[in-house]
């Protein structure tokens, strides 16, 4: 994982949790964390496919585009 912001987290926001013999059995994390993890793991596993590889970095260098307010005017919502 990227890791800027995960070395970052302190340790005491993350609870690990034992069994009754006292090893780890799981993990509690704060949920921007969980949501920073979850985001790497989805890009890491589209970056897998060559294609998308392409049509991610593509998207990265675009530059254009149209406003929220304006997407939704268009979609009515």
């Amino acid at each position: 994982m990227g890791g800027s912001k995960l070395k970052a987290m302190a340790s005491g926001e993350v609870q690990y949790v034992s069994d009754e013999n006292g090893e780890p059995v799981g993990v509690i994390v704060p949920i921007e964390l969980w949501r920073e993890i979850e985001s790497e793991r989805e890009t890491a596993y589209l970056l897998k496919s060559a294609a998308m590889k392409q049509r991610l970095e593509a998207a990265k260098a675009r530059h254009e585009g149209i406003s929220l307010e304006d997407a939704c005017e268009k979609l009515g919502i």
